[in-house]
């Protein structure tokens, strides 16, 4: 049986899989690699046949997985620390997170 989330029971961060990496750029980078790899292993595919296919299973160590597993973690990693989910009797919102105050910057 599954109880709403009250106010006086603090609501847990949602567990399911992480695909963020630590920085924007350095997903991007994953993604050149792992578009890369695909696109490479066709484009070869009439020079070196069959053999150049085997460049296909790295772009998904790349991707962690598939091209959408990728696009997920590219939300992920864009929407970490910006927005928070807050439910209020049963009903969950995403809302603009605070800023740390550490990460405000000083005048």
């Amino acid at each position: 049986m599954h109880t709403p989330p009250t106010l006086d029971r603090p609501v847990k961060p949602a567990q399911g899989p992480d695909y963020a990496s630590s920085s924007v750029p350095r997903h991007l980078a994953r993604g050149a690699v792992g578009f890369g790899l695909i696109a490479g292993s066709i484009a070869l595919l009439p020079v070196t046949g069959p053999v150049s296919l085997l460049a296909a299973p790295l772009a998904l160590i790349a991707f962690r997985g598939c091209p959408t597993c990728w696009a997920v973690g590219l939300a992920q990693t864009i929407s970490r620390g910006r927005l928070e989910r807050q439910c209020v009797d049963g009903v969950c919102t995403l809302t603009k997170a605070h800023p740390h105050p550490a990460d405000t910057p000083r005048a």
